[in-house]
């Protein structure tokens, strides 16, 4: 279901979709339908004063310096700026054989690392996404009207059942984008912090909501009773800065991924200060006198270079006129130095985190009860639309 960022943010995503509909396909959606707001204006009280922002990280492996620089710390400046919310994606982590009983201790761990990392849970809700059943609940109502059409263009699902297989595959693999519409659209949510692997699922998340408020919002939500014109808002993405994406240490035009068979390829968040030191010192690199960015013969280069810029809070202009001259051996050390540096307090925190259950559960009750309120809100008025009998 990330990611997400800085300072002075960022361009939003501008390119509306164009996923094809089904030649049989009656629905047409309007222009007017595709709007940011999503209640009259009578209901206008109830809109949040700032933009809301939603995004997770799977339980699954171990959090890595991708994940940290990538998303979670950006979140930190996310939560000073608009209403977030940030949650544990657990159902998302079974849509492949998992250790049922390490899914639990993992999730635990993820939301400790969150809080580690500088999440404040009183500016941030920070839950667990099977806590909230509506999450469940609206991917149903969303499948009945996702075309399964749209759902096998997802670039992900096909490349990942073609290395399993089609009788390995679960269905949750091929339908998890409309879990991930439903993370998002539940909490009327206006910006979701996507990387380049993720802009697809969006897409798909922005066509579903227009075609939900198309087949059941409007005039016809409202003789039923209904108030507002549109039953989501069609939210927009906020895309990460430059120099977010972290790649491989073993391969610079590799992604750095928790999935990766080789623990030497990532630095995970949590790793003691020696086995930094030897996965920097072991470290793909090139023969080029000196170091530079942007050379695209030089992919592990430009990724370690911007890890250091990133981890340092310095300028690629600094960077480039310390870095220029060294070699290899001098910048490793230094490299690993920042790193430690900056990881250390993180390891601190999570130790007292975790040290203490009772903190990390209450946190998580409340985030569950807080996000809840907005999720059975939106879910109540799904089903109303949908034409469902009240309880």
């Amino acid at each position: 279901m990330g990611r997400a960022l800085l300072s002075q943010i960022l361009a939003l995503s501008t390119t509306s979709p164009r996923l094809l509909y089904p030649a049989r396909e009656v629905f047409r959606p309007r222009p007017q339908s595709r709007c940011n707001c999503s209640v009259a204006a009578s209901e206008a009280s109830q809109i949040p004063k700032v933009k809301r922002v939603v995004s997770g990280v799977q339980p699954t492996g171990t959090l890595h310096l991708g994940n940290y620089l990538g998303a979670i710390k950006n979140w930190i400046s996310l939560q000073n700026t608009y209403e977030t919310l940030f949650f544990i994606v657990d159902l998302h982590a079974i849509t492949v054989p998992h250790d049922a009983q390490e899914l639990s201790k993992a999730t635990r761990s993820t939301a400790a690392i969150y809080l580690a990392c500088g999440i404040d849970p009183t500016k941030a809700s920070v839950f667990v996404q099977s806590h909230v059943h509506a999450h469940v609940e609206l991917m149903w109502l969303l499948s009945t009207a996702t075309p399964l059409g749209w759902l096998n263009k997802m670039i992900q699902f096909k490349e990942k059942s073609r290395k399993a297989g089609d009788e390995n595959v679960g269905v949750a693999l091929l339908t998890y984008p409309v879990l991930m519409a439903s993370d998002i659209l539940l909490y009327q949510s206006d910006l979701v912090p996507v990387g380049d692997d993720q802009k697809q699922h969006l897409e798909l998340t922005r066509e579903l909501a227009d075609r939900v408020n198309y087949l059941y919002g409007g005039r016809k939500w409202k003789k039923m009773g209904g108030k507002g014109g549109v039953l989501f808002k069609v939210p927009e993405a906020l895309i990460p800065p430059a120099g977010a994406r972290v790649m491989s240490l073993t391969d610079g035009l590799s992604k750095m991924s928790k999935s990766a068979p080789s623990d030497q390829s990532r630095i995970n968040i949590l790793d003691p200060k020696d086995v930094i030191v030897n996965k920097i010192k072991r470290c793909k690199t090139d023969s080029f006198p000196g170091l530079e960015f942007d050379n695209p013969e030089r992919p592990e280069c430009n990724n370690l270079l911007s890890i250091y810029q990133v981890i340092t809070g310095r300028t690629k202009e600094e960077v480039a006129l310390e870095c220029q001259d060294m070699n290899w051996g001098t910048f490793k050390g230094t490299l690993a130095d920042a790193l430690i540096d900056h990881l250390h307090p993180i390891q601190q925190r999570y130790q007292e985190i975790t040290s203490d259950p009772a903190y990390l559960d209450g946190i998580l009750s409340e985030g569950a009860r807080k996000a809840s309120d907005i999720a059975d809100a939106t879910l109540s008025n799904v089903y109303q639309a949908m034409g469902f009998l009240k309880r």
